[in-house]
This record gives C-alpha cells, structure tokens and sequence, in this order.
C-alpha cells in the first residue's frame, strides 16, 4: 500500500528480503542509498516512505523489490532510482558506506555531504527537504561558504546562484 513509513529495521529487513529475492547466480546489483532513506537508516529522522538510490536498476533488481513489495504491502517503488538525474558529479562509489553486502546485492551509503549537496538542489524547489537539510547540518562539518562552494563543484551545470550562500547561512542558523 502507498505511504507506508519505513523506519531503520524497516529498511535493512526489506533490502535483505530483496536480496535474497533475487536469483542466486547472476552480477551483484548495486544501491547506492541516499535522501530520507539514508537519514533514517543513520537514525537522523525516524522515518522514510521509500528507499532512494543513485544507482541505476536494472529489470532483474526491479522484479525482485516488486516481489518484495507485494509480499509485505509496500508502494511498487519503495525502492527506486528516481534520484539517480540528481546524483552529483562528485560523488564517486569509493566514498560511499557498506551498508548491506550479499553475493547477489550490495547497498552502500552516499556521503551525508553529498546527500546535503542533492538536498540543496532539491530543496531549491521543494521546501520538504529543508528539515533534512537542517538536520544534517551539524553532521557535514562544512562552513556555509564551503557548502556553496561544494555546491558549485557537483552541479557546475546549474546556474549561478546569487542567493545560494544566503540560504545555506539560513539553515546553519536554523539548525544552532
């Protein structure tokens, strides 16, 4: 059913079962987990309605988060890779977490700085991100001038920004 809340053991028990849904022989699928997923899974908010990956799946992967999903109620695409047009050009898979290891699936955590990074880009048009962004402030270690100034380096595409350092100011304030 859509807009089930996942919380941690929620999350490593349903990546478990679709690991385990896949077919024993085969390549081992990556997840590169990041958003409210990965928040929740770190215990930096309590839960998440679905499990956001970078990486790209492939048919086999989306069958058996399919099977997954009927099995225990889940929206089909608990488990996607919608954000994979937002992964910023920095992030590079060596960074990333082992979160989950299985011969045939392997989950990895993106960097929370990188996750702040496609925070900011999303939250530019959507203001549902700016509670994580709050929340993950203190954990990124940057300053607001270093945030715009990573910024910048992930997204180079996007467009120049006057009031990039300003926001970010607001949400180091917000979140002291």
């Amino acid at each position: 059913m859509a807009g089930v809340l996942l919380n941690s053991t929620d999350i490593r028990g349903y990546l478990q079962a679709v690991a385990d849904a896949l077919p024993p022989d085969g390549p081992q699928h990556v997840i590169i987990m990041v958003g409210g997923s990965l928040l929740t899974w770190h215990g930096l908010r309590d839960t998440t309605r679905d499990v956001d990956s970078v990486h790209r799946m492939d048919d086999e992967l989306k069958a058996a988060v399919a099977v997954v999903a009927g099995v225990h109620g889940l929206a089909p695409a608990w488990l996607n890779d919608n954000s994979a047009i937002y992964a910023p050009v920095t992030l590079k898979l060596s960074d990333c977490e082992v979160l989950l290891e299985h011969p045939r699936m392997l989950v990895r955590g993106a960097p929370l700085r990188q996750v702040f990074l496609m925070k900011v880009f999303a939250a530019r048009a959507r203001t549902s991100d700016r509670d994580d962004l709050v929340i993950m402030w203190p954990q990124i270690g940057y300053t607001p001038q270093e945030a715009a100034d990573a910024f910048r380096e992930a997204y180079p595409a996007d467009p120049e920004d006057p009031y990039l350092i300003g926001w970010i100011e607001h949400i180091a304030a917000e979140a002291d």
